[in-house]
């Protein structure tokens, strides 16, 4: 039973460490966009295709009138802050009570 305790325990850290990436390639993205970046680099590109899947659909749930301030960046962390508060803790207590 150690095996799936430690598969668990590992599985809940490399889900933790994805999120705080994803988060972190969320922050360069709005960083990105209050510049005027060149959309030929291949780190813009990398940013925007990585991000805009996720974005895009927030975009699509939330009111068009918002002032012309996009807040799904800002809503898409929250989110990820949520699944790394209650997801990944989840995830090792069931860990733990399987050893």
């Amino acid at each position: 039973m150690f095996v799936v305790n430690n598969f668990m325990m590992a599985l809940a850290g490399l889900i933790d460490f994805l999120l705080t990436a994803y988060m972190w390639i969320i922050i360069g993205r709005a960083i990105i966009s209050w510049v005027n970046a060149d959309p030929y680099n291949p780190i813009v590109r990398f940013l925007y295709e990585a991000t805009e899947p996720l974005l895009g659909r927030i975009r699509r749930m939330l009111p068009l009138s918002m002032g012309g301030i996009d807040f799904s960046p800002m809503i898409l962390i929250m989110v990820i802050m949520f699944l790394q508060s209650f997801l990944v803790p989840t995830m090792k207590q069931i860990a733990m009570r399987m050893g």
